[in-house]
């Protein structure tokens, strides 16, 4: 296993971690994603820890905390040879303060996180997604003190648009406060528009990429294929592709291509998806989930070889889409004003 550093901070996290949205199967839209038990998570850690995976990502309205409770249970009494990640913001009750980013939430979701997980501490905090209702100034410095009463160990964001991070990295640096070390962002060969500004905002501000939903909630598994629908029972026959936006035929482009270099190298369709990612700019880790050990084990073997530089470029004109202004206007002054992937390889 590999490790990477996180954005400009000093921890060393896996380049694979273990998301755990699989745990609990608490209501009916987690219920697609997995139900996973104790017995059977504290087995996928085992797996986990052997391949030398040492982030589990998680959060406190994944199953209604249900998630945080399995995960808690499953790694009791290894604590010390794993990092966890966990997030607040989205609702978690039907008060008013049930949600968002206020100092009011955030704490009282800390506090509940850290007993559900059965831990004195979270190694990563991540705030879910941006909440415009509160001031910046007091998510930062809620998060700080946090930061600074040992209950946190880094922070990060989630879902943000350019401007939020910017902003908040910004206010971070005027008060001293702690800063973003990372961002867990929707990225995968299915949905490159993390590349139009988050990733040059992340390389210029050194904020680590944490990946969600590599391979698009498994339209990029091999599973589907033209004339191939997603089999019946799958997470993406019951609940779609959350946040991948192409056309059918632009998937069945990407999987085509991916299916060429699958013939190639002797690799899955979905370990040369994951190990697409992993050779990006920014990318610091990507999060993998399983239903079962089987899966776990065949997704651990995106890692260990790379890509040649001809199968990158192929995937990369096979997932290239359309930009929005002002991207597409940007897109012509190179010279001065280079895209990230392309500036990257260059250094």
């Amino acid at each position: 296993m590999e490790y990477r550093q996180l954005g400009g901070s000093g921890l060393k996290v896996s380049a694979l971690s273990f998301g755990t949205a699989t745990f609990g199967g608490g209501n009916e839209f987690f219920s697609a994603w997995g139900k996973t038990d104790v017995d059977e998570a504290r087995r996928l850690v085992d797996v986990c820890l052997e391949a030398g995976v040492n982030l589990f990502d998680t959060a406190d309205s994944y199953s209604n905390g249900r998630a945080e409770e399995i995960l808690g249970k499953a790694i009791e009494g290894r604590r010390d040879q794993l990092l966890i990640s966990t997030k607040a913001t989205f609702r978690t009750g039907e008060g008013p303060n049930d949600l968002g980013s206020s100092r009011y939430h955030i704490i009282r979701s800390c506090e509940d996180s850290l007993r559900r997980l059965n831990t004195d501490h979270i190694d990563i905090y991540t705030m879910h997604g941006f909440d415009a209702l509160t001031p910046v100034e007091e998510t930062l410095r809620t998060l700080d003190t946090l930061v600074q009463s040992g209950k946190v160990r880094y922070i990060a964001c989630s879902n943000f648009s350019g401007w939020h991070l910017m902003k908040s990295l910004a206010v971070a640096q005027n008060y001293g406060w702690t800063r973003y070390a990372a961002h867990q962002a929707f990225y995968s060969l299915a949905g490159r528009e993390y590349e139009w500004e988050l990733m040059p905002l992340a390389l210029d501000q050194k904020v680590g990429t944490i990946v969600w939903s590599p391979l698009a909630s498994g339209v990029l598994s091999g599973k589907i294929r033209r004339n191939q629908p997603a089999p019946q029972g799958s997470r993406v026959q019951q609940i779609g592709s959350e946040g991948s936006r192409i056309s059918d035929e632009k998937l069945y482009e990407i999987v085509d291509a991916l299916e060429a270099i699958a013939e190639e190298t002797g690799k899955s369709v979905a370990q040369i998806a994951l190990n697409w990612l992993l050779q990006r700019p920014t990318v610091a880790s990507v999060i993998v989930g399983a239903r079962n050990e089987d899966q776990l084990k065949h997704n651990l073997g995106a890692v260990d070889w790379n890509l040649t530089p001809e199968q990158v470029a192929k995937l990369d004109q096979a997932s290239e889409i359309p930009t929005i202004y002002p991207y597409w206007h940007q897109r012509p002054f190179a010279e001065r004003n280079p895209l990230a992937v392309s500036y990257y390889k260059k250094r």
